[in-house]
C-alpha cells in the first residue's frame, strides 16, 4: 500500500499522542485521496499512513515526526463579535475552526543562511510592474466579527510610502532568478534531521531515513464531505512537489508563466527579493497597501460579502473541500490580474495565493504595540510565538488563497493574519515584493 503522511497541528497532535500510546493499533484516521496536491498548517508531528481501498488510514507503529507544521488551519474564525475601535479587546473564541493555511515547523534550521545569499543581483531598479502606495496612516487590525484574535485590538498605524509589486511574483519572474542564479528552493533540499530535531520536542525519535525526502503538501480533495477539523481529509504529503511541479512530479507550470509562483519558502522569498534589488512587506505595508485606500472596510475592494455580486477574488465557492462551484471560473490557482485590481491599482490582495510578509508572528503583538499612538512603520515582533506551536519559527502570511471559504476561513479579509514557518512551502503560497 502507498505510504500517505498526514500533518496534525500542535494541539491536536497531544491529544494524539496520548492515544496512540494507550492504544497504537486501534488509532485510525479517516483516509484521503493520494492522487492530487496541496498544503496546509498546524501540524508538528509527521504519521506513516497506510490507506486500503476502503480509504480508511491505520497509524503505523512507528510515531515519525513532523517535517511540516502549518500554524494557520487551527487559527480561530467563529467567536464573538466585538468592537472594532482602538480600545476593542479579543472576542471570547467559541471554537478552533480550520483554515487553508497553517503553520509548519522548520526543516532546515542552517540551510536558511545559506540560501538567502544570493550573489549575483539583478540591477533593474526601474520599478517595472510596480505600483507606488502613498505614505498614510490607518486603523490596522479587526474589522468585523469574523476576526481572530491576533488581530486585536485595533491600533493606528502609519507607513512611509513604498513601492509594491502590482501582482504576486509570477513563474516566470522566478525561471528568470533561478536561471541567472542556479538557486535551489526549500523544497527541492532533502531534509536534514539533525537541523530538523532541534524544531521539534526533546526526545522526538528519528523517522526513517525513506520518509526524509525533498516533498511538499499539496490539496487532495475529497470526493464527501468531510469534518473540517481533520485537514488530512484535504492535504496530502507529495515526494518531488516544488515551484516547477506543484502538485508533484506529474504536474507542471509549462504554459503558466503568468501563474503566481508557488511552493516557495520565506527563505526563498527573500532571496528572490534581494536578487530583485526588493525586499518583503511588512504587515503592516501589506495591510495598507491591501486596503487600497478605504477606510476600515473589511476586504481590499470595500464590505460587499465574497459571495455576492460579481466574482471579485480566487477563493473556493461551495462546500469546501469537496465541491467547488467555480463561480469564479477557477478550481485552483489564476494567472495574476485575472480579477478587478483595488483602489491602489494592486492584483490579487485577496485571493489566489497567500503571501509571504517579512514580519517575526506572535500572536500578542497587536497588543504589545496598541498602546503606543500612532506608532510608525511597524517591523513585527523581535522573537516569533505562536502558542499552538511554541516549538516554530514562523512568520506571518497575508491575504488568503484560492482555498479559503466564509465557512470555515476568511483569509481574504486585509486584516486577517497567518503564519507558518520560514521552510514551509505551499500549493497555495506565494509572494509579491515592495521597494523602498
Amino acid at each position: 500500500m502507498l505510504p500517505v503522511f498526514i500533518f496534525i497541528g500542535w494541539q491536536h497532535l497531544i491529544f494524539k499522542i496520548k492515544k496512540l500510546f494507550k492504544n497504537i493499533n486501534k488509532l485510525s484516521l479517516r483516509g484521503t485521496k493520494q492522487s492530487r496536491t496541496c498544503k496546509t498548517y498546524p501540524s508538528r508531528t509527521l504519521y506513516s499512513i497506510s490507506a486500503n481501498k476502503n480509504k480508511t488510514m491505520v497509524i503505523k507503529k512507528t510515531l515519525i515526526l513532523s517535517l511540516f507544521l502549518s500554524g494557520m488551519l487551527w487559527s480561530a474564525c467563529n467567536h464573538k463579535q466585538q468592537s472594532a475601535s482602538t480600545v476593542s479587546k479579543p472576542p471570547v473564541v467559541l471554537k478552533k475552526a480550520i483554515c487553508c493555511e497553517s503553520g509548519i515547523p522548520k526543516r532546515f534550521a542552517s540551510l536558511g543562511a545559506n540560501q538567502i545569499s544570493v550573489p549575483d543581483l539583478n540591477h533593474d531598479n526601474s520599478h517595472k510592474g510596480m505600483i507606488w502606495i502613498k505614505t498614510g496612516t490607518f486603523l490596522m487590525g479587526a474589522d468585523n466579527k469574523q476576526a481572530a484574535p491576533d488581530e486585536y485590538p485595533k491600533h493606528k498605524v502609519t507607513v512611509d510610502g513604498f513601492w509594491m509589486d502590482a501582482t504576486e511574483v509570477t513563474n516566470a519572474q522566478f525561471a528568470k532568478f533561478v536561471k541567472a542564479t542556479g538557486y535551489v528552493t526549500t523544497a527541492e533540499h532533502k531534509p536534514d534531521w539533525n537541523d530538523l530535531k532541534k524544531e521539534l520536542p526533546p526526545g522526538t525519535p528519528k523517522p526513517n531515513d525513506s520518509l526524509l525526502v525533498a516533498a511538499s503538501l499539496v490539496f487532495d480533495p475529497p470526493k464527501h464531505a468531510v469534518d473540517l477539523n481533520d485537514y488530512s481529509q484535504w492535504w496530502a504529503w507529495k515526494k518531488g512537489a516544488n515551484w516547477r511541479h506543484p502538485q508533484g512530479p506529474r504536474s507542471s507550470i509549462k504554459g503558466k508563466d503568468n501563474y503566481p509562483v508557488v511552493q516557495i519558502s520565506w527563505y526563498d522569498a527573500v532571496a528572490y527579493s534581494k536578487w530583485a534589488g526588493k525586499r518583503l512587506p511588512t504587515e503592516a505595508e501589506w495591510e495598507w497597501a491591501a486596503r487600497g485606500g478605504l477606510q476600515n472596510n473589511i476586504y481590499p475592494w470595500g464590505n460587499e460579502a465574497i459571495d455576492k455580486g460579481k466574482p471579485k477574488a480566487n477563493t473556493w465557492e461551495g462546500h469546501f473541500p469537496d465541491q467547488n462551484t467555480l463561480r469564479d471560473k477557477f478550481y485552483g490557482l489564476a494567472p495574476v490580474a485575472s480579477f478587478p485590481a483595488n483602489g491602489y491599482g494592486l492584483y490579487d490582495m485577496a485571493g489566489n495565493v497567500w503571501e509571504w510578509c517579512a514580519d517575526n508572528y506572535d500572536s500578542n503583538y497587536y497588543n504589545t504595540i496598541a498602546n503606543n499612538p500612532g506608532i510608525k512603520d511597524p517591523q513585527g515582533p523581535a522573537k516569533s510565538y505562536d502558542p499552538d506551536e511554541p516549538y516554530a519559527k514562523k512568520r506571518v502570511i497575508r491575504g488568503g488563497s484560492f482555498l479559503c471559504n466564509n465557512s470555515y476561513c476568511s483569509g481574504f479579509r486585509v486584516a486577517r493574519r497567518m503564519k507558518s514557518t520560514e521552510d514551509s512551502s505551499l500549493e497555495h503560497l506565494g509572494f509579491r515584493c515592495v521597494a523602498n
